[in-house]
């Protein structure tokens, strides 16, 4: 993993900027156009496709250093897809929430199907650690099919419970809310890969609004984000 330095070097522009361009973006309802004009006021002058070019670059950089402060979702979760277009086409973005409503993981899939809905298990499963104790998916058959096929990979799959509940699933369904009002003013993703890495950048500021990460050994307490995000990214 590269170290804070050597990420920006040879950059036009401060990390500061780069950094808080990337989490304006990120994290509240703006074009790149806004920011621009944003940047602007600022002094800054900016073009709309480099922001979108530091958005594909750094946001695989930030997740990776975030997640290595990551906790740990709970044993019980709620997992559902939801719609995103991307050119003009419907693709799946699965998702799963813990019962606190903490994020468990996420997967953007071209493709309803079985494969994509094991796809997505088994990247739950490993990037959590452990298999949880309960699922709880809607009426969809193939998402069925996949939990119990990929929990039969695992010698204690059988330990999980799987059970169908739209009552249950209200929290999985409410949490899709916020990934999509941000999705919105973004008239149009143009590109899958894209799309991928923008919605991993939006699903992580969703986590951090959460508080699902220990920062207590970097002593960052009450400060502010940007003090907050150099000392995650110098860690």
């Amino acid at each position: 993993m590269l170290n804070i330095e050597d990420l920006f070097k040879g950059r036009h522009f401060d990390r500061e900027i780069i950094i808080l361009c990337v989490r304006w973006y990120l994290r509240f309802k703006l074009s790149f156009r806004d920011l621009v004009e944003m940047m602007a006021e600022r002094g800054v002058s900016l073009t709309h496709t480099t922001i979108m070019r530091w958005i594909q670059r750094y946001v695989p950089e930030f997740e990776k250093r975030w997640n290595c402060f990551a906790c740990r979702a709970g044993g019980s979760w709620r997992v559902d897809e939801t719609y995103v277009k991307i050119k003009g086409r419907w693709t799946y973005l699965y998702r799963a929430v813990d019962k606190e409503g903490k994020t468990v993981d996420f997967l953007l899939r071209v493709k309803r199907d079985v494969a994509a809905a094991k796809a997505f298990f088994r990247r739950a499963f490993k990037n959590q650690g452990r298999l949880p104790q309960k699922i709880t998916l809607d009426g969809y058959q193939a998402s069925h099919r996949a939990a119990l096929e990929v929990l039969g990979e695992h010698r204690s799959g059988k330990r999980t419970k799987i059970r169908s509940s739209k009552y249950l699933n209200n929290l999985i369904e409410q949490d899709h809310r916020s990934i999509k009002l941000r999705l919105g003013p973004m008239l149009g993703l143009k590109r899958f890969r894209n799309a991928s890495i923008t919605i991993a950048g939006i699903e992580l500021m969703h986590r951090i609004r959460k508080g699902q990460f220990k920062l207590g050994k970097l002593r960052i307490k009450n400060k502010t984000a940007p003090e907050m995000w150099n000392a995650v990214l110098a860690a």
